[in-house]
């Protein structure tokens, strides 16, 4: 729960002002205030320097409650769109990989262009998750499950997790390219021996 309201209310009353008394002295009007201690509206950066000077507090002191939610709450959407992302990304590698040989056995080139839009698609969804795995310094298996349930790796983890990303960048490359090419191999024998 927000609490920028209640200190407003706090230092408001700490210092007997009414709320036309606080309007008077940040520049705004008594119902401005009235919307700021229900929590119905938010103080701009301008009006929150100007209670923080007035009510003697630092700006931290005066928000802090409300930066840590603030905090927590993009923390939690991102780790949310990043799964999200991430499960579309994964369904539709998987669907490229198992439908690309048969499209091309039974609809030749048309099959084959089908696998080239879904491959786009693919693609689409695989830089909005690199997107938010650099915005968040994320690289690694390890850092990826950290950042996913909502945890952050403490300093000495985070440098023995940069040091393996190389690797597990070039690791990543020779196993996805193997397993795309041995399933692309074995669906295709298939259909050659059921058909």
């Amino acid at each position: 729960m927000m609490e920028l309201n209640k200190q407003i209310k706090k230092y408001r009353t700490m210092m007997s002002l009414s709320q036309e008394e606080l309007a008077e002295k940040v520049y705004v009007t008594r119902q401005t205030i009235s919307n700021w201690e229900t929590g119905k509206s938010y103080p701009d950066i301008h009006s929150l320097l100007l209670l923080s000077s007035l009510f003697n507090v630092s700006l931290d002191q005066l928000i802090k409650g409300d930066l840590e939610m603030m905090r927590e709450t993009v923390s939690k959407k991102e780790i949310k769109e990043f799964n999200f992302y991430g499960g579309i990304f994964s369904v539709l590698l998987l669907g490229t990989m198992v439908t690309v040989a048969p499209l091309a056995y039974f609809l030749g080139i048309y099959g084959i262009a089908i696998t080239f839009v879904l491959f786009v698609i693919t693609m689409v969804f695989a830089f909005k998750v690199e997107s938010y795995k650099k915005r968040n310094n994320i690289q690694t298996y390890k850092e990826i499950l950290a950042f996913c349930n909502g945890e952050r790796l403490d300093e000495i983890a985070r440098k023995q997790e940069e040091a393996k990303r190389p690797y597990q960048d070039i690791l990543k490359v020779l196993i996805s390219g193997t397993v795309s090419f041995v399933v692309t191999i074995v669906l295709f024998k298939l259909l050659e021996m059921i058909f």
